[in-house]
């Protein structure tokens, strides 16, 4: 994730006081690929999530808030869900979806906000 660090001047994530505060991480993989499907895409940012988690000594567990960002949020959400489910753990963290009408990248359907705490 050096590049983002590097050419977006911002960190994968950041801590205060304890709390993980993570970049916004979408359907994008590292190498800037995009895939059409919403399921891979939702994947591939859990991937890059859990990448800084494992990174700061942390896992699913210390999540306590995301944000869900969705272009085709009624056409993804049971997909969503369902990955989410797979990928999240007791306590679950509060969640919020939102619709949008676009992101930085093109082709990309799905964003998340993630923050963590010891």
């Amino acid at each position: 994730m050096t590049t983002l660090y590097r050419d977006w001047k911002m960190a994968p994530g950041s801590e205060v006081d304890g709390f993980l505060f993570l970049t916004g991480f979408n359907g994008m993989g590292l190498d800037g690929t995009v895939s059409k499907d919403a399921a891979t895409q939702i994947e591939t940012a859990f991937d890059q999530v859990f990448s800084v988690l494992e990174k700061a000594r942390m896992d699913a567990s210390h999540i306590v808030e995301v944000t869900s960002y969705h272009i085709g949020l009624k056409d993804h959400l049971a997909v969503f869900k369902a990955i989410w489910g797979q990928r999240m753990c007791e306590p679950y963290p509060a969640w919020t979806a939102i619709e949008v009408a676009g992101f930085a990248s093109d082709g990309v359907v799905i964003e998340m906000r993630v923050v963590a705490h010891r």
